[in-house]
C-alpha cells in the first residue's frame, strides 16, 4: 500500500536528504578532505556549506562536495537523531509513512557516475529501514522525484494528512496544499523564520507533537 486509507487518521510524508538522513559530519568530513574547511568549523551542513560558497569558485566545490556524500560516500551517513525511533512510534500508532525526495538520479559533479536514487535505497537497506515488520516501510513507499514541484505532487497524491522537511522552501511553494501540515525538521534552528508551519524542532518534539501532545 502506498498512499493513505480511510482508517488512517495520519499519513505521514517524510523527506529523505537532510531529514531522515543526517550528512552533517560527513560534510564536514569530506569538506575537510578536500581542504575547503579545517577541523574547527563546525559540523553543521549550513555553517559548512556557508563557509566553502565565500571561496573562489565556492559554489562548484560545495557542489562536488554534495556529490560525494549523497552518491559514492553515503553509506557513511547516518539517521538522524530520533528519526528511527519515529518510525518506529508510527508503525506502532498505525500511521502511514511515505519517504517523498526530490532527488535527480546523477549529480553534475559526480565523476563516479553514482546513481543517488541506487544509492539512496542502498543507504535505507544498509540501516535496515526497509523492514515492514518494524517500521512498516518497503521499496513501494519509497519516491524519488526529479523537482520539487514533481515531489509536491506526489504529497497530493498520496494523501498525506503531515510532511516533514528540513526544507522551508518546500512550505512556500505555491502548489503545497493547505491541508497538509507543515513539520519543519530543524534540530539546529528551532523557531522557523518563514513558512506557516505547525512545528520546528527535532524528530523527538515530532513524535511528542503527533502521539503525546493530543
Amino acid at each position: 500500500m502506498t498512499s493513505a486509507q480511510p482508517g488512517w487518521k495520519i499519513s505521514v510524508g517524510v523527506d529523505f536528504d537532510n531529514t531522515l538522513v543526517s550528512y552533517d559530519n560527513l560534510i564536514h568530513l569530506v569538506a575537510a578532505e578536500r581542504g575547503l574547511i579545517d577541523s574547527e568549523t563546525h559540523a553543521t551542513k549550513k555553517l559548512v556549506r556557508d563557509h566553502i560558497r565565500e571561496l573562489p569558485n565556492g559554489e562548484t566545490e560545495w557542489q562536488k562536495v554534495q556529490a560525494l556524500v549523497y552518491g559514492p560516500r553515503i553509506g557513511e551517513a547516518v539517521p538522524s537523531e530520533g528519526a528511527t525511533e519515529f518510525l518506529e512510534e508510527c508503525y506502532r500508532h498505525g500511521v502511514k509513512v511515505n519517504i517523498v525526495s526530490h532527488k535527480t538520479e546523477f549529480a553534475s559533479y559526480d565523476e563516479t557516475g553514482t546513481n543517488l536514487r541506487s544509492a539512496a535505497l542502498s543507504w535505507l537497506e544498509q540501516h535496515r529501514l526497509l523492514d515492514s515488520e518494524s517500521y512498516g516501510l518497503t521499496g513501494d513507499d519509497i519516491y524519488f522525484e526529479s523537482t520539487r514541484k514533481d515531489k509536491i505532487k506526489r504529497i497530493k497524491k498520496l494523501g498525506c494528512t503531515h510532511f516533514i522537511d528540513d526544507l522551508e522552501e518546500t512550505f512556500l511553494e505555491q502548489s503545497f496544499p493547505d491541508t497538509v501540515k507543515k513539520l519543519l525538521y530543524s534540530p539546529h534552528l528551532p523557531a522557523p523564520t518563514v513558512a506557516n508551519v505547525e512545528l520546528a524542532g527535532t524528530w523527538n518534539q515530532m513524535a511528542d507533537h503527533l502521539f503525546h501532545d493530543a
